[in-house]
């Protein structure tokens, strides 16, 4: 499948596992089914480059994650948002949760997502009205290699720079759609106040 990588100053040597440990689904190598994610993660970047790349998913064991509850928790995991229930059951099944797994597919937390989950692991939202707002926005899917084996299944097609231009319209795009994710999120909560549970409340049931 063709997919897409962001990267702030581009690629040198082999592809790696090899990402910060705190996103989405931890260390890995990320890609996207849409280009528009990966360029809002590095156009303020003026060296940054967009890699389209080819997955083969042959042989490799891969975890998909639906937009549901349990996506939103492993991403908490993998944020260091559960350290509080480090002793609990809730906290081993979600840090043993991918340990299988070559490749983990789930929603693409872009700035858009990530502004409405905030909400949720802040106590502002439940998550009946993250739900309902995740069902509301346009978003694609992001695959993460997270063994060298998945990377080894990776072959890099092209790559392009961004113009001055571009990157200035790209950084002002992504504000205007934050704000929107935003101000739709606030609309739902408005209308949802007394349904689902907090973030708080779902840590202390799996303590």
């Amino acid at each position: 499948m063709q997919l897409y990588h962001g990267s702030k100053s581009g690629l040198s040597g082999q592809i790696r596992p090899a990402s910060r440990s705190q996103c989405d689904f931890g260390s890995g190598f990320y890609l996207d089914t849409h280009p528009e994610p990966t360029c809002a993660l590095v156009c303020s970047y003026d060296t940054a480059k967009i890699y389209t790349l080819e997955l083969d998913l042959t042989g490799l064991k891969i975890l998909n994650l639906p937009a549901t509850v349990e996506w939103a928790l492993l991403i908490a995991y993998f944020r260091g948002k559960l350290e509080s229930i480090k002793d609990s059951k809730l906290y081993k099944h979600y840090s043993t949760m991918a340990d299988e797994y070559d490749v983990i597919c789930g929603l693409t937390a872009d700035d858009r997502i990530f502004s409405t989950l905030k909400f949720f692991f802040d106590g502002f939202i439940t998550d009946t009205v993250l739900l309902k707002a995740l069902s509301a926005l346009d978003f694609g899917t992001q695959y993460v290699a997270k063994t060298q084996k998945a990377c080894d299944a990776i072959t890099v097609n092209s790559f392009e720079s961004f113009p001055e231009a571009v990157r200035m319209d790209l950084i002002e795009k992504n504000k205007q759609l934050r704000l929107e994710a935003i101000r739709l999120t606030n609309e739902i909560r408005q209308n949802s106040r007394r349904e689902g549970h907090f973030f708080d409340e779902i840590l202390k049931s799996g303590v």
